[in-house]
């Protein structure tokens, strides 16, 4: 049967026809683009202390330890109780109203830090942190996987994931900027507010998506409660789980320390050292974005490379991190250099793992499944690090009888970044589990697509 020729659409209207999805796609934009400056505002306010060590420490008469306590364990504590429960409630939707609210309540509790009169009341004003990130982080991530398509996924974590780099680049310069004109304890209250502001615009600008899963996620989140021992039956959890453990720790032991080891070890001052560590973070930025490009390149050859980019990045970061803690004091340029090459390397492992779950679990399974990556930074890097970085710092120097500046604190890093090997052998592991793991995750989404 003959059939008609399609008409053609009224003048002018032909170029009107893509115009909702070129106006859908800038709001996606926009939203990662928000979420990251949140992320980045957020992390911030956690790596703030980084920076401020030397004059904390001098007004409270602090020793290493108790500044590790500060920068870790009122976090993790707080992480560890709100994780995956506000990770299980981003599962059931609404994950804007979540992040404006955690990202609102964290900001105010962040801001208390400036009216802090010694390490107990310092300590639990590092609970905001946790309430920010312990659910807009999981929620941040889920939001995106609805508003980007899968062949993008590790491109967009990788941009969102630039938030932790920028922020520590925004603690080391306009942080130590900051502290220099007006001191830490505006710093802090700054610092809070800005969360707080951010939040506020993300609530009036971003709509609240409406997509299917919204529905379909919060009745699945409700008929099926374990789902946290649903994913830690999976072998690929667990392998990703242990990597990201080591990487944690070996990234926030020598995050956290590095900023007064070039003040202690190379003489270097605030601003001296914040500029070595604020070019640091920018090639952070560089190698996240990096990562993910290739990862989603890779990825389409053959899938092991979506775990095997984070194993590749933490074996060469290992030895660039190793060159430079055993460089004498002195060679600036050089020591400069390697920070900034581990600074690349270390943090390929971030965004694709983080896309890698979101790939092989569920669509209500993504939050937790990130919240519980989340968590394990909480405990092993934000909690452990610091405090172990701190305690081996001092242990090592009264032990050896080190007398070199920085010598204590400088073996401790040694410790901290061998960790980074143990991670790279877990991911490596990771990869032989990933296919079977993706193969059944894209069955099981065929599946709910014929029902």
């Amino acid at each position: 049967m003959n059939q008609a020729p399609p008409t053609a659409p009224p003048n002018g209207q032909a170029h009107l026809a893509p115009r909702p999805q070129l106006q859908q796609q800038a709001q996606s934009h926009y939203t990662l683009a928000l979420l990251t400056l949140m992320s980045a505002v957020a992390f911030m306010d956690r790596q703030i202390l980084a920076v401020l060590i030397q004059p904390v420490k001098a007004e409270f008469g602090l020793s290493d330890l108790q500044i590790g306590l500060i920068t870790g364990l009122g976090f993790a504590l707080s992480f560890a109780m709100l994780g995956v429960p506000l990770g299980r409630l981003a599962d059931r939707g609404r994950h804007r109203r979540l992040i404006v609210a955690c990202r609102s309540l964290g900001g105010l509790l962040a801001a208390t830090g400036a009216a802090a009169m010694g390490f107990w009341s310092l300590m639990l004003s590092r609970c905001g942190g946790a309430v920010s990130d312990a659910g807009a982080g999981p929620a941040s991530m889920a939001l995106l996987a609805e508003l980007y398509p899968v062949e993008q996924r590790s491109r967009v974590l990788s941009v969102f994931g630039t938030g932790s780099s920028l922020g520590a680049l925004l603690a080391l310069l306009l942080g130590a900027w900051i502290a220099q004109q007006w001191g830490w304890r505006w710093t802090l209250a700054i610092v809070g507010a800005s969360s707080i502001a951010l939040a506020l615009l993300l609530r009036l600008s971003v709509a609240e998506p409406q997509s299917a899963s919204d529905a379909s996620n919060a009745g699945r989140a409700g008929q099926q409660p374990g789902a946290v021992r649903e994913l830690l039956a999976l072998p690929l959890t667990r392998w990703l789980l242990l990597g990201a453990a080591c990487a944690f720790l070996a990234g926030y032991g020598f995050g956290t320390w590095n900023f007064s080891l070039l003040v202690r070890r190379h003489g270097l001052s605030l601003a001296q050292a914040g500029m070595v560590s604020a070019g640091a973070a920018l090639v952070s930025v560089l190698g996240g974005l990096c990562s993910g490009a290739l990862t989603d390149r890779l990825a389409r050859r053959d899938p092991r490379w979506q775990i095997g980019v984070p194993a590749l990045g933490l074996l060469l970061a290992t030895p660039c991190g190793l060159a430079y803690l055993l460089l004498p004091p002195g060679p600036l340029l050089l020591a400069g250099l390697l920070i900034w090459a581990y600074a690349f390397f270390v943090i390929w492992w971030v965004a694709p793992v983080f896309a890698a779950l979101s790939l092989v679990v569920g669509p209500a399974r993504r939050a937790t499944a990130s919240a519980l990556i989340l968590l394990t930074g909480a405990l092993i890097g934000n909690g452990l690090g610091p405090i172990a970085a701190g305690w081996l710092s001092d242990m090592l120097t009264r032990t050896l009888a080190l007398s070199g500046p920085g010598d204590g604190l400088r073996w401790a890093l040694v410790l901290m970044v061998l960790t980074l090997l143990p991670g790279a052998l877990a991911f490596v592991m990771a990869m032989r589990s990933y296919g079977p793991a993706l193969r059944h995750a894209r069955a099981d989404a065929a599946l709910r697509v014929q029902a």
